[in-house]
């Protein structure tokens, strides 16, 4: 598919971009081999093929979802400058 100037003109007008003259028959030219591909790619035949999640189905290992290390809250909230139920306590920052 070949586009025409006015095509890349109102394509750089969409995208607020500014474009030379001298700029424009080049994307015009480069343009039109991406929907070249784009148009050959369409016209291959995908009717009997899945469609895949991962190329190479792969599976991820992922490890146990276990505890390893224990509740130190307390411990913690102990060098903290203020805190309350549980909570630390902060001062205002929004009024």
């Amino acid at each position: 598919m070949a586009l025409e100037r006015s095509d890349v003109e109102n394509i750089a007008g969409l995208a607020r971009l500014a474009v030379s003259d001298e700029a424009i028959t080049q994307y015009q030219a480069e343009l039109s081999k991406i929907l070249d591909l784009v148009a050959q790619m369409n016209a291959a035949d995908t009717d009997n093929i899945e469609p895949l999640a991962h190329p190479t189905d792969a599976v991820q290992r992922l490890r146990a979802d276990m505890v390893t290390e224990g509740n130190q809250r307390e411990k913690f909230q102990t060098v903290a400058p203020a805190t309350e139920a549980g909570c630390y306590l902060v001062p205002k920052v929004i009024e």
